[in-house]
């Protein structure tokens, strides 16, 4: 199956207070079905109502990480999208929280790469993908400095072991 075909008719809340951003989110999605919400509330009548496949969630605006939690107890994959919360400590919540990635919004124009590389490791009953660290990694230094990860040394070697690990495994299969 090509990527084109895991996103094809998947049913997408994407929520952010910023009326552009649902529409540009909308816009580069258009190939599955895209519920969009503007605010906490909103969002909460939606995953009420509806089953989704993956979720977009502002952190800042519309309570970004009670959505979060909302998702991962619906065991619906959850991208965090943000451009006021960049910060390593908002990306190391995220991760905590049980984001599957957490993407700049100026990297939103490659949003359909990170939805499909989650919803692919999901189809295939595997944990959370790291692909996407491991491509905003660079972006990350930049905004943050080269050390910053130095700051919560422990969290960061034990999340590049479990990446490591799952690069290994990756690799294993092909």
């Amino acid at each position: 199956m090509n990527k084109a075909d895991i996103l094809a008719g998947k049913k997408i809340l994407v929520v952010d207070d910023e009326p552009d951003i649902l529409e540009t989110l909308s816009e580069l999605l258009d190939m599955c079905e895209v519920d969009t919400a503007s605010s906490f509330l909103e969002a909460v009548t939606l995953l009420k109502k509806n089953v989704y496949h993956l979720a977009i969630l502002d952190i800042m605006g519309v309570k970004g990480y009670d959505l979060l939690e909302a998702t991962c107890k619906l065991n619906i994959p959850s991208i965090m999208l943000t451009a006021h919360a960049l910060s390593p400590d908002n990306l190391k919540k995220s991760i905590e929280m049980g984001a599957n990635a957490y993407v700049p919004k100026d990297k939103m124009v490659d949003i359909t790469t990170f939805v499909e590389d989650i919803l692919a490791t999901k189809q295939k009953g595997k944990p959370a993908n790291l692909k996407w660290f491991s491509n905003l990694r660079p972006v990350f230094d930049k905004f943050f400095g080269n050390r910053w990860r130095d700051e919560d040394r422990n969290f960061w070697d034990e999340f590049d072991k479990k990446y490591l690990d799952s690069r290994d495994d990756v690799q294993k299969m092909t």
